[in-house]
């Protein structure tokens, strides 16, 4: 009987991945599907907004409390306000990934998208591109407000956001692998935090080092040329990476 049982359970898993298989099989070709998929997982943000919010309260409440727990003064302000939103925006970004590819796992969607006859690294793209809509733009829409607060320059404010372009895209396509390589992981914070941070800090330094030169009048297309340069590497490398360790972590 619990042979029969099992062979039973196993013939209808099987049958549902083959059904969903055939489903995506459907869809005409992989651009379309890489639409499809990102029209998805912007239906179910929406729908899991509160969610979307930890991250940017956290975000915003970093920012706002540090000239607390320092100074009011307008020019001390200004010289940490770069390096301050700029951490806050990184940690946000951190604290979102887990959204990533988590509810995906766990309902087995995940298993279904690696197993789909599109490219996998193609589909991961669609869900880093995704997630950065719903986590990094928000961030830099927030970011003037924030640079008033802290008392920066239009001029400054302008760089800010710039960089948080440039910028927050590698944060979701690095933190992607990471996320990737600790899915299957019981406890994989702590691990992921050790994986990503230290390929976080040059976006971190060159951004902030931008947003300063720019309020000290100084040029800052070194800086610019720089973020935009691993922002193509990260774009060109960390779908292919990313999908090669999901397929790790699915089987």
């Amino acid at each position: 009987m619990k042979g029969a049982s099992e062979a039973g359970t196993a013939h209808e898993s099987s049958v549902v991945q083959s059904t969903s298989v055939t489903s995506l099989a459907h869809v005409p070709s992989t651009v379309s599907a890489f639409f499809a998929l990102v029209k998805r997982d912007l239906m179910l943000s929406y729908r899991h907004r509160n969610e979307l919010l930890n991250p940017l309260l956290f975000f915003v409440i970093v920012v706002i409390l540090f000239p607390l727990g320092t100074s009011p003064e307008k020019q001390l302000l200004q010289t940490m306000a770069p390096g301050v939103i700029w951490v806050a925006a990184l940690l946000a970004a951190m604290l979102s990934l887990d959204t990533l590819f988590k509810a995906d796992y766990d309902d087995g969607t995940l298993e279904q998208i690696m197993l789909s006859p599109h490219s996998n690294s193609v589909m991961v793209l669609a869900k880093i591109i995704s997630h950065w809509l719903v986590t990094g733009v928000p961030i830099i829409l927030l970011a003037p407000l924030l640079g008033l607060f802290m008392y920066l320059p239009a001029e400054a404010t302008s760089t800010l956001m710039l960089t948080l372009l440039l910028g927050t895209p590698v944060l979701s396509l690095v933190g992607a692998i990471g996320m990737a390589l600790t899915l299957g992981l019981n406890r994989g914070g702590m691990l992921l935090s050790l994986l990503v941070l230290p390929l976080y800090i040059p976006v971190l330094i060159f951004s902030a080092n931008a947003v300063d030169a720019s309020v000290a009048g100084m040029e800052i297309k070194g800086q610019l040329y720089f973020l935009g340069a691993l922002l193509a590497l990260a774009l060109t490398l960390a779908p292919l990476a990313t999908a090669s360790a999901l397929k790790i972590s699915v089987e």
